[in-house]
């Protein structure tokens, strides 16, 4: 069974806070660093458990690829952890990505609407099923081109706005209308991965209903590539 944690080497950042209280922990989370434990021993290291070290109370709400950067929010009770979870399974929930993907999309914008299912033996890869997967619909906007359209080697920098949240959506999507995510050593080819020495896909902005005030608010993390 191929393993994307062949060789697993956590960053040693410290903890980045974005914003606590009594209902909301929301994280920057380093690219390379799992969200949960994964089953190995030495796989222990991830999000959660250096945030429980700080925040005892800290509970689990969503989940980000081991390479993707970006805001992360935990939940500090059971109530709000409760109001989190409705809000991203009723996608109540915002979510913007910026991404640095191969080719230069001749259109300033578009949606992807392609069913995704787990590609079994081939897990944990994703694959699109028009017959058995599950809808999963994301929206990508072309922010800048950042070589001639066109030309060998171009790229561009888009922002995806998942209205769905499976496993690997952005990934997958991105791959199947030929823009695959640089740096992503699952999907990509041996030039894709090459292109970047992580992958180039950061969770910006997550804007949920404060479960006291029921307003929205907006957490952001600057993009780090």
């Amino acid at each position: 069974m191929p393993s994307v944690l062949k060789t697993y080497s956590p960053p040693s950042d410290a903890l980045d806070v974005v914003h606590a209280d009594d209902h909301l922990l929301v994280l920057n989370k380093p690219s390379g660093l799992l969200s949960v434990p994964g089953k190995a021993p030495e796989h222990a290291d991830c999000l959660e458990t250096r945030a429980k070290l700080l925040y005892p109370d800290a509970l689990l709400v969503h989940r980000l690829d081991m390479e993707t950067s970006g805001i992360f929010i935990m939940a500090r009770n059971r109530e709000t952890q409760r109001h989190l979870g409705l809000q991203f399974e009723r996608r109540h929930a915002r979510k913007a990505y910026v991404a640095r993907v191969a080719g230069a999309p001749s259109q300033d914008n578009g949606t992807v609407d392609l069913p995704l299912i787990c590609d079994w033996p081939n897990r944990p890869r994703q694959m699109v099923d028009h017959s058995n997967g599950k809808q999963a619909i994301t929206h990508w906007t072309v922010m800048e081109r950042e070589n001639e359209r066109g030309t060998k080697g171009a790229t561009g920098r888009l922002e995806l706005r998942p209205q769905t949240g499976r496993s690997h959506q952005l990934r997958v999507h991105m791959l199947a209308i030929g823009h695959p995510i640089l740096g992503d050593q699952l999907y990509g080819e041996a030039d894709v991965i090459k292109a970047a020495n992580r992958l180039q896909l950061h969770a910006r902005d997550l804007s949920i209903f404060h479960p006291a005030g029921k307003q929205m608010v907006t957490f952001t993390s600057p993009v780090p590539f």
